[in-house]
């Protein structure tokens, strides 16, 4: 199959595992791992998360809340992002780290730095790469929404279901930094404000609709995590 008739996930995923054993062998030893994850809606833009970390639970999550939780949200917030992520680069790299030493979440790059996307290759097929960092552990701490945050973590605190509610709103953090980070790369001029106001209501309207659909899904006398949405 020619290239324009394969998916540019295909190609970048066949362009990292057809790199010289040696480049390879060599990320491997020094833990460098590369995921690539595309929205299920679109074929671009296709996102590549590049981490340090030996064990894959971090950057499945980052492709997971790409691959999964995208369709998940309602169309109010896939409607805000829409001409955002037509006018993304085809390809953003997403570099995972652990902390950011300015305390940030994450940051759009002016520049490409991720080694195998520095320089255009005909796998990319003429599409323009972006990068940005992602600080998994900031992100982890972070309030997003702290009024709501507290209130819903409240809710799930006394039932079965507590675990899967905070991955899923982890998740929807991750998804809605990487949403922001995006913006910022389609309008570097935006103010961070308005940049700002869009992922936090992408975030606030996904996970409200998550519980929301919880609600209407499970039973309220089985499962106690639900027992007390709606009454405080």
């Amino acid at each position: 199959m020619g290239q324009a008739q394969r998916p540019l996930a295909q190609e970048v995923e066949g362009f990292l595992a057809n790199r010289p054993r040696a480049v390879r062998w060599l990320e491997w030893a020094a833990g460098r791992r590369y995921r690539v994850a595309a929205f299920p809606d679109r074929a671009r833009p296709v996102v590549v998360i590049a981490s340090r970390d030996r064990t894959p639970a971090r950057a499945d999550q980052v492709a997971h809340t790409i691959e999964h939780d995208w369709s998940e949200a309602p169309p109010q917030c896939h409607d805000a992002y829409e001409e955002i992520l037509e006018k993304a680069p085809g390809l953003i790299v997403v570099q995972l780290r652990r902390k950011n030493v300015c305390g940030c979440l994450g940051h759009r790059h002016v520049i490409v730095k991720e080694l195998p996307f520095s320089e255009p290759h005909e796998a990319f097929g003429g599409a323009a790469v972006g990068e940005m960092d992602i600080a998994y552990e900031r992100v982890v701490s972070w309030l997003a929404q702290p009024l709501m945050d507290t209130a819903l973590d409240t809710q799930f605190i006394a039932g079965s279901r507590r675990k899967e509610f905070l991955d899923q709103q982890l998740r929807f953090r991750l998804l809605s930094i990487l949403l922001h980070e995006t913006h910022h790369m389609v309008a570097p001029q935006a103010p961070e404000d308005v940049v700002r106001e869009r992922s936090l209501t992408f975030y606030r309207e996904a996970l409200a609709n998550y519980v929301e659909t919880a609600r209407a899904t499970m039973s309220f006398t089985i499962d106690r995590s639900f027992s007390r949405l709606g009454k405080e």
